[in-house]
This record gives structure tokens, C-alpha cells and sequence, in this order.
């Protein structure tokens, strides 16, 4: 008998944990479930259409190419063009992956050796932990704090050692909904060209921005052969199921990337492929109304949620609102979370998952505002009084 864990500890992380956990209490309690991030809404019916179409002609039923589909390769490299004028081969610089989750996995597999370092903004995406512990790498975590969320650049460069490989950047970020500046990405740029450092920079939350701007760090000077740039179909256009997401990145970097995830899925979701390569040629009035529905959205609820008593980090982007419970009469929010459904009948997340550092968000709480509004009503309506 191998006599060993079988639960590797690297990857014992409490993120995935308490989601299952919230998720199995929201259905018992019959609770609103702003946990997780998804839409209780689909997708545009013309882009859901095509993919059925796709399926019934036979676009993508069998193995489409590893590299990803030409026409939704041609459609990233135009988006690339259309929002922020790079230019990116279809060819040679986009590889379509099974998801953001998978794009990240392969590049954090592809880049970082054995006891590399990966610089991390926490709190973060619990797949971030897992995937730099798969591959061998060492986290370095710099920690982002309220009431703004901003990154400290002094403590960024001050984590920078002979060891450190990547900076891998989450902008707009989850779950804090940070949007970071120019000046910010600036000066992360200056550090990871001082250092020699490659960038993974995750931007599925690209347009769901409600204040501020979204800058790709690759548009930035020197930044363009070192910066691996991830994003996806789910979050944009509402189909989180048929999980497409995408890495661009210059060849040599893309080549490296692929060379890991052709052996994770080698190839995922022919059809929809065709699909998501309509749905990012939609019209400006498309990508406007995302941003314009969720803002409303992410305004009703954190009016809501400070009526009810939370101190609220009002969120420049992403689906998520961070809360704090002190005022409420709570010192942790793990066990405010765990009581909220029976109390309250609402489910939220502790953001203490999210940090290597519990102690930073022990008090914090995060909601999803990416609902129908009558769920987010619903909840609130609960919610008040929450702190009784």
C-alpha cells in the first residue's frame, strides 16, 4: 500500500470546500444563493441558436483543432484589435482553452519550474493555490486591503527575490471587484520588466467595468513578449457551462502553453466554439448593456446590503460585492456565513477562503449581484435585520 495522503495537502484549500459547503446549505434551507458567480439568466438566444446549429450540421462534433477553432481564433484576434488596438496573430498568438481555469492552469504548468516563486494579489481565485502548487511553484502572496483594494507596489517589489518567475495579476479582480489604474499597471509593468518577470494576467472580467477603465497590462511598454493575457466566453456572455476560454500571448509563449494543454483536455466544446465566435463580433450595444445592467445591479445591492447594516466596499467591476460583519455584531465571517442561511435564508461566501492570510478577510463576506433583480430583492429583504 502507497503510504501517503490522498489528499495532497498543497491543494487542501478551503476555497472549493466551503463553495460545496454554501451551495448543499442553500438547498437544504431553500436560501437565496449569492455565493457562487454565475448568472441565473442565459445568453443571448441568437448566440445559444448557433451553437445548436453548429450541432446539427456537424460544426465541431467531432475533434476541432487543437489550437482552437480559425474562426473563433479570428474572432479574439479581432476583439483584441476592436477594444484595444493589439494586434494579435489568429495563427500563432491564440490558443482557445477549456475555460479561464484551464488556460490558467496550463500556463502556470508551462512557466514555473520547481521552486519558482508566483507572486499572487491575494485574496484570489482559489484555483490560483492549486494550480502554483501543481506545479511545484511557491506562492508569494500581496495582500490587497479595504476599503479600496489597491495593490501596495512597495510590498510588491519588496517580495520580488532571485526566485520570483511570475506575477500573476487578476484585473478586474475577484472577489474584491478592484479595477486596477494605468498608473497602478504602470508601475506593476516597470517591476516585472526591472526583474526580468513574466506576467499571467487573468481579465475574464474585462467588460464588467463600472468605474474606472480596463488596461491589458500587454498594451504596456515592454510588456507585450512577457505578459500571458487570459479570458473568456463565460462571464461576458452568460454561458458558464460551455466553459471557452482563451490565452493570446506572443508565439513562443502560446507554443509553451500549448504544449501543456494539449495533454489536460487536448480539445473542448467544438460546437460552442462556433458559437462564442459570434457572440464577440456582437455590436457595441451588446458589450454597453453588460456593463449598464450589472452596474444597476451592483448599486441595488450594496444600498441594500448597507440598510442592512454591513459595511460595503462599493466594487468598480467583476459580480461581486466584498461586505465587512463587524458592524453587525460579528468577528468572523466564516461563522456568520454558516448561520446566515438558517437566520437569514441567504448565502454568502467568507472571504477568509480566499487569503493565505485568513486574519486579513477574517470579517469579510462576499455577495454575487449578477441576479435576476427580483433574487436580489428577495435576498435583501431577508437580509434585513441580519445582524439580530
Amino acid at each position: 500500500m502507497v503510504n501517503r495522503p490522498l489528499l495532497n495537502s498543497r491543494l487542501a484549500g478551503m476555497g472549493t470546500t466551503i463553495f460545496a459547503e454554501m451551495s448543499a446549505l442553500a438547498a437544504a434551507t431553500g436560501a437565496v444563493n449569492l455565493g457562487q458567480g454565475f448568472p441565473d439568466t442565459d445568453g443571448p438566444a441568437e448566440i445559444a441558436e448557433a451553437a445548436a446549429a453548429a450541432i446539427r450540421s456537424g460544426l465541431g462534433n467531432q475533434y476541432p483543432p487543437g489550437t482552437g477553432v480559425p474562426q473563433l481564433r479570428q474572432a479574439i484576434s479581432a476583439h483584441q484589435k476592436r477594444f484595444y488596438g493589439l494586434a494579435v496573430d489568429p495563427d500563432s498568438q491564440v490558443l482557445v482553452t477549456a475555460g479561464a481555469t484551464e488556460a490558467i492552469a496550463s500556463a502556470l504548468l508551462a512557466l514555473v519550474e520547481p521552486g519558482d516563486e508566483v507572486i499572487a494579489f491575494e485574496p484570489y481565485y482559489d484555483s490560483y493555490a492549486a494550480c502554483i502548487a501543481l506545479a511545484g511553484g511557491v506562492r508569494v502572496p500581496v495582500t490587497l486591503r479595504p476599503p479600496g483594494f489597491r495593490p501596495d507596489l512597495d510590498a510588491l517589489r519588496a517580495a520580488v527575490t532571485a526566485a520570483t518567475r511570475i506575477i500573476l495579476l487578476n484585473t478586474p479582480h475577484n472577489p474584491t471587484g478592484a479595477v486596477f489604474t494605468p498608473a497602478e499597471l504602470a508601475a506593476i509593468a516597470e517591476i516585472a520588466c526591472e526583474h526580468d518577470l513574466l506576467v499571467i494576467s487573468d481579465e475574464v472580467y474585462e467588460h464588467m467595468v463600472y468605474d474606472g477603465v480596463h488596461v491589458p497590462i500587454t498594451s504596456l511598454p515592454g510588456m507585450a513578449d512577457r505578459t500571458v493575457t487570459i479570458s473568456s466566453a463565460a462571464k461576458t456572455f452568460s454561458f458558464t457551462g460551455w466553459k471557452i476560454g482563451w490565452v493570446t500571448a506572443s508565439p513562443d509563449l502560446v507554443a509553451a502553453v500549448r504544449m501543456v494543454k494539449q495533454f489536460l483536455t487536448y480539445v473542448s466544446g467544438g460546437p460552442f466554439q462556433y458559437a462564442i465566435a459570434q457572440a464577440i463580433a456582437l455590436p457595441d450595444s451588446y458589450y454597453a448593456a453588460i456593463s449598464a445592467d450589472l452596474r444597476g445591479k451592483r448599486d441595488f445591492l450594496c444600498a441594500g446590503l448597507a440598510d442592512a447594516g454591513f459595511e460595503v466596499y462599493r466594487p468598480a467591476g467583476t459580480y461581486f460585492v466584498t461586505t465587512d460583519v463587524r458592524p453587525l455584531g460579528y468577528a468572523d465571517g466564516m461563522t456568520f456565513c454558516r448561520e446566515l442561511p438558517h437566520r437569514s435564508g441567504v448565502v454568502a461566501i467568507p472571504s477568509a477562503v480566499f487569503y493565505d492570510h485568513p486574519d486579513a478577510g477574517r470579517t469579510q463576506v462576499r455577495f454575487a449581484f449578477c441576479k435576476q433583480p427580483g433574487v436580489l430583492s428577495q435576498a435583501l429583504a431577508r437580509l434585513a435585520g441580519a445582524g439580530a
